[in-house]
C-alpha cells in the first residue's frame, strides 16, 4: 500500500497517519530561506528549548543507538535511489530539529515527530518522550535499505562513509572561534528540507537553516553517492551566511577528525595497536599550485597553524595510511576511514587554510580541525557566499609529476653505534610516486630542507628504499629554545625542478 501511496502523489515520501496530509503542503523556495536566515541575523538569538532535558539525558549512548526508525516509515523525496530515514533524539543530540519533505514544485510539508515511527526496547526510557518533540537528524540509505551512505547528526555535523564504507572524519556547516580562549561557538542546523536532486549528478538535494548566537546562514547541499570522477561520494555545498554578531575567526568548510599517534611517535600512548587516527595529515593545494603535506600532530597544548594563500584549489584532512596491518583494528577499521577533500567553486580571496590540534589521551574525542579563514573580518551585518564540493575520496589529489609522502617517523638522531648527540632526533620521511621510475642514487635527486627556530645538521640523505618504489628522506635536527622547530623539505630532480609535494611540520625534540 505504501508503494502505491508515494508513486501515486507528487512527491515521493511514505505516508501514515502520522504524516501531513497533501493539503498541508506550502511552497517555500531557496529564496525564502535566504530571507528567512537573514531575517533571523537581525534579531537577537534565541537557544533552543529542550521541554523536557532530564527525560532526554537518560536516553543515553547505548540507549539511543537501539531506537530505529522504522523500515516502513521510509521518506522517498528522490525515489527509491536515496531513501531517507531520521535520526530519535538523546543525551548528545538532545536539540529538537525540524524535517521537511520538498518536492520538485517547492512544496513541503513538516514531518511530524512521533514514537511511534521508531521501533525501541520496551524498557527504553524514549517511551515518555512527548509527541511532537522533534528529530535529531537523518540518514540517506543505499537502495533496497542497504547500509547508510551520509548522515546529517547533532550541531552542523554531517560525514560519509567514503569509498571503503566506512564512516570516520565529520565536516561542519561553520566552525566559529574554533581553538581560541573563549568557548567555541558551535550553530547548528535547527531544520531541513529535503528533497530531489536539483541536477542530473546529485541523488539528493537538501536545505538547511543554521542558527547560532553569532551567525544564521541558508545553505544548499547536493549528495551524490560514488563519483566516478572524485572517486568517491561528493557534498556539493552553497553557504550563504549573514553575521548576527562579530567573530574572531569564521572557519569555512571545516573538517573535524581524530588524531591520537601514528608511526611518528608512538611514545605518547600506551595502547597495543601500532596507530590510531581518523586521518594522518592536512593537504593543501595552493592557489599558486604548490602541493603541501603537513603530517599532524597530538599536542601537549592547542596548536594552530595558518597557511596563508590565495584562492586555494583544494585542501583536505586525508587518511593516507590504507595497510591494515600498521593499525591492527578488526572492529573500527582506521584503514578503510574516508579522506575529505574541499574543492572551491569560484574565488575566495585571501586567507588561510588554518590547522588546529587539540590534545588528546584515547581515540574518543574529535581534536583535529582544518577550515578555510577569510582574510576580511567577519563583523555584525556582514553577508558571505561560499561555494565548494566536498570529495570523500581515498586519497586527495595531487598531479602524477609530484611524489607524495607516505609515512613520517621520528627518532633519536646520530649514526648507529656512535654516541648518541644530546638534544637531537632525526627526522625520516617517505615519498612515493610515478615520478622515481626510472631514478637511482646516480640520477641526481636532491633534497632541500629548511628550518625555522632549528638547525638541520648535515649530512642530508635521499636515497631509494631496496625493494620499493620510495625514496627516503632523512636529516637530524635540534631546536634552538623550547618553541618547536617548524621544518620545509621536498626533493627536486638534477633540474631543480621540484618533484614532491612540500612537507612542513613543527618538530620538537621529544624522544631523549
Amino acid at each position: 500500500m505504501k508503494l502505491m501511496l508515494f508513486i501515486a502523489i507528487i512527491f515521493s515520501a511514505s505516508m501514515s497517519v502520522h504524516a501531513a496530509q497533501a493539503s498541508d503542503k506550502t511552497k517555500f523556495t531557496f529564496e525564502d530561506l535566504k530571507n528567512l536566515a537573514k531575517t533571523s541575523a537581525g534579531k537577537p538569538y534565541t537557544p533552543p528549548d529542550v521541554p523536557v532535558p532530564e527525560l532526554i539525558d537518560k536516553i543515553t549512548y547505548d540507549q539511543h543507538w537501539k531506537i530505529r526508525f522504522k523500515e516502513d516509515e521510509t521518506l522517498y523525496p528522490s525515489g527509491e535511489i536515496a531513501p531517507v530515514q531520521l535520526f530519535y533524539p538523546g543525551r548528545y543530540f538532545p536539540e529538537p530539529v525540524k524535517i521537511f519533505i520538498r518536492d520538485s514544485n517547492n512544496l513541503v510539508q513538516e514531518v511530524p515527530f512521533s514514537n511511534a515511527l521508531f521501533d525501541m526496547p520496551a524498557d527504553s526510557p524514549a517511551h515518555a518522550l512527548p509527541e511532537g518533540f522533534g528529530y535529531a537528524g537523518f540518514r540517506v540509505m543505499r537502495p533496497g535499505m542497504k547500509p547508510d551512505w551520509v548522515s546529517f547528526l547533532g550541531a552542523s555535523y554531517f560525514r560519509t562513509d567514503g569509498p571503503q564504507g566506512q564512516y570516520g572524519l565529520s565536516a561542519r556547516g561553520i566552525a566559529i572561534n574554533t581553538g581560541m580562549s573563549e568557548p567555541e561557538e558551535f550553530p547548528r542546523f535547527s531544520a531541513f528540507w529535503v528533497g530531489p536532486a536539483e541536477n542530473n549528478s546529485e541523488d539528493l538535494s537538501v536545505w538547511a537553516l543554521l542558527e547560532g548566537p553569532s551567525i544564521t546562514g541558508a545553505y544548499r547541499f547536493g549528495l551524490t553517492k560514488d563519483n566516478k570522477n572524485a572517486e568517491g561520494h561528493v557534498t556539493s555545498v552553497t553557504a550563504n551566511l549573514y553575521m548576527r554578531e562579530d567573530v574572531e575567526r569564521l572557519g569555512i568548510a571545516p573538517l573535524t577528525s581524530m588524531f591520537w599517534y601514528s608511526e611518528r611517535d608512538k611514545t605518547v600512548a600506551k595502547d597495543w595497536r601500532p596507530e590510531i587516527h581518523d586521518s594522518d595529515g592536512v593537504a593543501i593545494h595552493t592557489g599558486s599550485g604548490q602541493h603541501i603535506w603537513r603530517p599532524l600532530n597530538n599536542p601537549k597544548l592547542v596548536s594552530t597553524n595558518s597557511f596563508f594563500d590565495k584562492n586555494p584549489k583544494g585542501f583536505g584532512l586525508i587518511q593516507r595510511d590504507r595497510d591494515f596491518n600498521n593499525y591492527q583494528d578488526d572492529g573500527v577499521f582506521y584503514n578503510k576511514r574516508s579522506s575529505a577533500w574541499v574543492k572551491p567553486r569560484g574565488k575566495w580571496g585571501k586567507g588561510a587554510v588554518q590547522l588546529i590540534e587539540i590534545p588528546t589521551k584515547d581515540e574518543t574525542f574529535d581534536n583535529i580541525v582544518a577550515y578555510w579563514v577569510p582574510e576580511k573580518p567577519a563583523q555584525k551585518g556582514d553577508e558571505f557566499t561560499f561555494s565548494y564540493d566536498i570529495e570523500w575520496r581515498e586519497l586527495d589529489p595531487i598531479s602524477k609529476e609530484l611524489a607524495r609522502v607516505t609515512n613520517t617517523r621520528q627518532g633519536l638522531g646520530g649514526i648507529p653505534g656512535q654516541p648518541i648527540p644530546e638534544g637531537v632526533n632525526k627526522m625520516v620521511i617517505d615519498f612515493e610516486g610515478a615520478v622515481f621510475e626510472g631514478l637511482d642514487r646516480n640520477s641526481g635527486v636532491k633534497p632541500i630542507v629548511e628550518a625555522s627556530n632549528g638547525e638541520i645538521i648535515e649530512p642530508i640523505g635521499v636515497y631509494p628504499v631496496v625493494g620499493t618504489n620510495q625514496w627516503r628522506l632523512t636529516f637530524d635536527y635540534k631546536q634552538i629554545n623550547e618553541n618547536p622547530v617548524t621544518i620545509r623539505a621536498y626533493l627536486v630532480n638534477k633540474d631543480d625542478k621540484a618533484i614532491s609535494e612540500t612537507w612542513v611540520s613543527d618538530a620538537t625534540v621529544t624522544i631523549k
